[in-house]
Formats: C-alpha cells, sequence, structure tokens
C-alpha cells in the first residue's frame, strides 16, 4: 500500500482526538442510561415519571435544536472555537445536573447538555483534516467509536453508579469534557483550510429537496422511532429488572454484559449478508420486525425477569443491526451533492426520537402501567414496518471521493458527464468550490478507477 492510500499521522490523529470527542457526547447521553430512572425517583418530585422520562429526554430536544446551527456558525466562527464553547456548555450542564438536589434541576442540566451540540462541528473539522479519499475511513472509524461507547455505557454505567452515584457519573462527564478541550487545543491539527464540504455538512438550500424525499423520509422516520423505543424503554425496564429480580441497580450491567456481547456476535453476519449481498431491503424487514416481536414480547413479559431479558436481548440484537446499517443506507440513497444534508437531518431525527421517546415512556408508565409505553412503541415499530415494506431496495453503492487538482479551471459539467459514462459509475458530482468529485459506484460491477483519475487529472 502506498503512502497515499494509507491515512497519514496527522489524518490519524485528527480522526482519533475527533472520534473521542463523539465518545463523550455518547458517554452524557448513555452512561446514565441503566440507573438513572432508579436514581430520579429518589429526587424531590421524581415520582413523577413524566419528570423521569423529561429529564432523559431533555438532551436529545437541545441536541436537535442546536446540532445544525453549531455545524453552519463553526464555518464562519471557526471549528476549534464553536467546539469549546460547545464542551463548555456541556461541562456547564454536567455539573448542574450534578449537583442537582430535584427532579427539575436535573432537567435543567440535561437540557444544557444537549445544547453543547458539538457532532456537526466536529464532523466536519474531520473533513477539513482528511484528504476526500480517506473521508469515509475517518468516519467509520468515529462510527466505530460512538458503537462501542454505547455498549461499554450500559455496563459501566452501573458500575459507576455503585463508586460514584449519578451525581458523581454527571461530574465526571463535565470534567472529562473539560480534558476534550485540551485534548482539541494540543492534539487535534489546526486545519491548514477550513471550508464547507457536502458530504459532512447541511446546506439550508438543500433541505427543501432533502426533506421531499420519500426515501430519505423513511429512514429518518425509523431513526425517531429507534430513539424514541429505546429511550422509552429505559423509563422502564430498570424498575421492572429490580421489582422482579431484587437485585440492586449497581448490578444490572451482569444483565447487559452477556446481552450486548451476543446481540454483537449476530450483527456482524446480518451487516456482511446486506452490504456483499445486496440484500440490505431484506435484513431492515427482518430486524424492524424482530423490533416489534421485541415490544410485544415486553408487553406481555415485563412481570418476569426472564421474560425481560429475553426481550432485551431480542431488542439489542435488532438495535445493534439497525444502529449500523442506517448511517450506510442514507449515504446510499441521499444524492451525493446533499449527503451533508441528509445526515444532518438524519442526526435530528434521531435527537427528536430521544426526547419523544423518554417523554412519552415516562408520560405512559406514570399513568397507565408498564405496557402500555410498548404498546406505544409497537405502534411505532409497526408504521416502521409498513413504511419498510414499501421502501426502495437500496442501491448497491459506495462512495468514492477525489480531490481536484489545484487551479482547476476545465468545464465541471462535462467532466461529471465523462465520469457517470464510465462503466460502473451510477452517479457524478463534481464541486470545483469544494475541489472535489463525488461518485457512487456499483459494488456488483467491476469498474476502472483508474480511468477516472485519468479523466479527473486531466
Amino acid at each position: 500500500m502506498s503512502p497515499s492510500e494509507r491515512m497519514s499521522a496527522i489524518e490519524l490523529r485528527a480522526t482519533l482526538g475527533l472520534a473521542s470527542i463523539y465518545g463523550l457526547r455518547m458517554l452524557g447521553m448513555f452512561l446514565i442510561l441503566p440507573i438513572f430512572a432508579i436514581y430520579a425517583e429518589t429526587l424531590p418530585e421524581g415520582h413523577d415519571h413524566f419528570y423521569i422520562g423529561l429529564a432523559l429526554g431533555a438532551y436529545g430536544l437541545t441536541q436537535a435544536i442546536f446540532q445544525l446551527p453549531f455545524g453552519m456558525a463553526s464555518d464562519r466562527f471557526g471549528r476549534k472555537n464553536m467546539i469549546y464553547i460547545g464542551l463548555l456548555i456541556f461541562a456547564a450542564g454536567s455539573f448542574v445536573a450534578a449537583s442537582a438536589t430535584d427532579i427539575h434541576m436535573v432537567i435543567i442540566g440535561r437540557a444544557i447538555q444537549g445544547a453543547g451540540a458539538v457532532s456537526a462541528a466536529v464532523t466536519a473539522m474531520v473533513a477539513d483534516l482528511t484528504r476526500e479519499e480517506h473521508r469515509t475511513k475517518a468516519m467509520a472509524m468515529i462510527g466505530g467509536t460512538i458503537g462501542i461507547t454505547f455498549a461499554l455505557s450500559l455496563i459501566l454505567g452501573p458500575t459507576l453508579n455503585q463508586w460514584i452515584g449519578v451525581p458523581g457519573i454527571f461530574a465526571l462527564t463535565g470534567f472529562l469534557a473539560l480534558l476534550a478541550i485540551l485534548d482539541i487545543k494540543y492534539l487535534v491539527p489546526n486545519p491548514q483550510v477550513s471550508r464547507f464540504h457536502s458530504d459532512t455538512q447541511a446546506a439550508p438550500a438543500k433541505l427543501s429537496s432533502v426533506l421531499k424525499n420519500t426515501q430519505l423520509l423513511r429512514l429518518n422516520f425509523g431513526i425517531f422511532a429507534l430513539h424514541a423505543s429505546h429511550m422509552a424503554m429505559f423509563v422502564v425496564v430498570p424498575f421492572a429488572i429490580k421489582q422482579t429480580s431484587g437485585m440492586s441497580e449497581n448490578d444490572h450491567w451482569m444483565i447487559y454484559l452477556p446481552i450486548m456481547v451476543i446481540s454483537l456476535a449476530l450483527m456482524v453476519p446480518a451487516i456482511i449478508y446486506g452490504e456483499k449481498k445486496a440484500k440490505l431491503k431484506q435484513v431492515f424487514i427482518a430486524t424492524v420486525l424482530t423490533m416489534l416481536v421485541a415490544e410485544i414480547a415486553f408487553g406481555l413479559l415485563i412481570d418476569s425477569f426472564w421474560g425481560i431479558v429475553a426481550s432485551l436481548t431480542i431488542f439489542f440484537i435488532a438495535f445493534n443491526v439497525l444502529e449500523a446499517i442506517m448511517p450506510s443506507t442514507i449515504s446510499k440513497q441521499a444524492p451525493a451533492a446533499a449527503k451533508g444534508t441528509a445526515i444532518g437531518v438524519f442526526n435530528t431525527a434521531q435527537s427528536l426520537g430521544i426526547f419523544v421517546g423518554a417523554v412519552s415512556g415516562g408520560f405512559l408508565s406514570g399513568h397507565f402501567g408498564y405496557s402500555s409505553v410498548f404498546v406505544f412503541c409497537g405502534i411505532l415499530m409497526l408504521l416502521w414496518l409498513i413504511s419498510v415494506l414499501t421502501m426502495q431496495p437500496p442501491a448497491a453503492v459506495k462512495s468514492k471521493m477525489y480531490h481536484l487538482p489545484e487551479g482547476y479551471a476545465r468545464d465541471a459539467a462535462q467532466l461529471s458527464r465523462q465520469l457517470a459514462a464510465l462503466p460502473g459509475v451510477r452517479e457524478s458530482v463534481v464541486l470545483p468550490a469544494e475541489g472535489m468529485v463525488i461518485l457512487k459506484v456499483d459494488m456488483q460491477v467491476s469498474w476502472d478507477e483508474s480511468a477516472a483519475l485519468q479523466l479527473i487529472r486531466g
């Protein structure tokens, strides 16, 4: 492998440093999930499960509001400056939640945490610091960090609770945010050039077309429903485990550990089958149907410890597969020139799902009992299954990005047509302002990359 085919030391350092910021964001959201509901009920007015759900979901609401504006502001005020501001806001919210004496203060702290919505700015900075041909790899490394952080959170949360309690976990995430500022300042390089990137950033001018794309709308509803059901579940399941087993919440990691091992092991063959065999629609149908089965099982077996364990296992098998394949599917379905906008809308839908699911779970469990939460989640899964059945099979394509020669002055439209005419190229976009070419290449057809490079280099 030639040096140009490998990530440089600077690219690798930047990717790992920025991936740690993403991991921190996930820790702030997921680390408390297995134990928060039980803790919150002990606070003044915490007996009202609606407030428990609001405390869990407030993070998602402010994330949804601020993540796209943060990314856009980073174009004007600088990537690092906006990331510093976001991390300081996140840390402030963490310390407010850590010092809270009632559930309302926790809600305020969680909302402030979410307002430190640095993910779009971080993604833009990754694009600034990586060459086009390595950007997909960098984003995949960040995605892997998110997945690992989520799995570890379910295990570490109960363990940390035993040592430092939920307030201590909030304080820990605050201190980690402050350390992350040092990471950004001293370890992550400064971009030589900072500009807009269509493949990673949202463009207001393209929002209308993305929101009218029915295939993308199906995926946006899917990620909304997936995270709504996920958060609603965690308003109920910690209580149900404790009531049916007598286990302390500090020991709940013993349930989540084997479940996560099983679900992650089964995730890999499902992804390989979907991606390599061009069977993503079939994988979608099977996993959404599995999610529906999990919600029905929860509703029927929530008063049985082993029923809860079985339901959690089914749920996380499907959840982890869907979490892995949905970002890839967005990339396949989105127009190449609007990929960043499509991903921005997708991430906003996910954050809204976190908010709606947590609040709905709290309200329903408090007023109508645990099973009502899973009726709500089951309806979401049924609606999602219907939308998946009518979706177009995602094209078996992969994105390839190339840098245009410096000072490129040829006809961009003509180059785009020439590239699109190459065997195996499904879509071609030439963006002179960004110095970039984006191709969508058929994974099932051999194509001549050297011919594409010859055209690009002139």
